[in-house]
């Protein structure tokens, strides 16, 4: 509340006369707009079964690794092989952690314990995906930049 005796004090209201801040009826129109086409474009995707797109193209697997990824706290993780035998154990483990905190979390909804293997699949054409076959998650590890990719690959190199 003010003390200036000039001003009249202000009133609640419903409708507001002064309107230098409120929203643009245009730009609220226009926000809705689009939520309608974004949905009106989903509906007619899934109602005549359009093909999904930016889905990897299927090549022959060159090579196939188990590890388990076990989580320590935000950044924290061991990685082992299949069985059990410590692979590395890293206190900043940077993407892997990424990796290791998506699997958890997939597994956690799906009721799948964590010590379960994860399979990093190195395809023909060159692609390198981790893949679980107790949920569906799926990562294509080089889709997130080169040293990401890499930091699977050094792991790759450790177990053979």
């Amino acid at each position: 509340m003010t003390s200036d005796p000039n001003l009249a004090p202000r009133q609640p209201a419903f409708k507001r006369e002064d309107r230098n801040d409120m929203i643009p009826v245009g730009l609220i129109r226009g926000m809705f707009a689009l939520a309608l086409a974004s949905l009106a474009l989903v509906t007619g995707a899934v109602l005549t079964d359009r093909p999904l797109v930016a889905v990897p193209h299927a090549a022959p697997v060159t090579a196939e690794y188990r590890i388990v990824l076990i989580g320590h706290d935000a950044q924290a993780v061991t990685v082992m092989d299949e069985h059990g035998a410590v692979v590395a154990d890293l206190p900043h483990g940077g993407f892997i952690t990424v990796i290791e905190n998506g699997l958890q979390r997939k597994r956690m909804l799906h009721g799948v314990p964590i010590e379960k293997p994860l399979r990093i699949v190195a395809f023909e054409n060159g692609r390198l995906a981790a893949l679980d076959d107790y949920t569906d998650y799926r990562v294509e590890l080089g889709a997130f930049g080169s040293e990401n990719r890499a930091a699977f690959e050094r792991l790759i190199q450790k177990l053979n």
